[in-house]
């Protein structure tokens, strides 16, 4: 349960997109409610809408989408 509870906080403090601080756990959420693409994420979240334009969140976006999808 610790464990769990450790990932949980380091999800909301781990920020994937740094131009908006959208963490870790808002991307998740955003799969778990039916994101399947960046587009759709960045729809829900607004990761990936900043100043860089995705260029620096894509690659992690899309690795959470492909870990979390699985799980859904």
């Amino acid at each position: 349960m610790e464990q769990n509870l450790n990932k949980d906080v380091l999800d909301k403090l781990t920020k994937v997109c740094i131009c908006k601080a959208i963490s870790r756990a808002k991307i998740k959420e955003a799969v778990k409610a039916g994101a399947k693409t960046v587009e759709e994420v960045n729809k829900i979240t607004g990761a990936g809408s900043g100043g860089c334009g995705g260029k620096r969140c894509r690659c992690k976006i899309e690795e959470l989408i492909e870990q979390n999808i699985k799980k859904v």
